[in-house]
């Protein structure tokens, strides 16, 4: 399943180094990827996932699905303390939701993979299981380490999540938030 970790390189060149494009993080097994702009832009990772659709969080869209509303869902918010990302939230889980009718794999995505594209799967696990913003964080930040969505976007899953539990349940005033 994982053949690109099967290597018995030991020594590795600084080219090839440069050059080695790691997979997008799997956060739900063989179903939801996570990932950056640079990803999708690497055609060869997407044949070898098999994504058949894309939840793009970036200003500015590259190919792989543009011109197919089926298969891309197009979120144009910025990375900023100004931005809102909860008026999209109800329509990007109704468009995951649709993809796991079908078994797509997904892949969403903004600039550097760490803050947008986090709160969008976030938002989606608590929709999808009912659960809090807190289960839903820790799960993926054990998925995606360097996750680091900015505070506005935190506030907002906050809010998302008095719609999907009924209460504010999770403290954000947390410096791990």
């Amino acid at each position: 399943r994982y053949h690109f970790f099967r290597t018995q390189k030991v020594i590795w060149m600084p080219q090839e180094l440069d050059a080695f494009q790691p997979y997008p993080v799997e956060i739900m097994p063989g179903r939801i990827y996570l990932g950056n702009s640079a990803k999708v832009c690497c055609c060869w990772v997407l044949r070898q996932v098999q994504l058949l659709a894309n939840i793009s969080l970036v200003l500015v869209h590259c190919p792989p699905f543009i011109g197919d509303p089926d298969r891309l869902l197009h979120i144009q918010v910025e990375d900023s303390l100004e931005a809102k990302i909860s008026p999209f939230l109800r329509h990007l889980c109704h468009f995951i939701d649709i993809h796991f009718e079908l078994d797509s794999v997904i892949l969403v995505f903004s600039k550097l993979g760490i803050s947008r594209s986090c709160v969008a799967i976030i938002a989606y696990l608590m929709h999808r299981h009912g659960q809090t913003l807190k289960r839903s964080w820790n799960y993926v930040k054990k998925c995606k380490g360097n996750m680091s969505p900015n505070r506005a976007f935190v506030d907002q899953l906050r809010l998302w999540e008095k719609i999907i539990v009924g209460d504010f349940v999770t403290d954000t005033s947390d410096l791990l938030y």
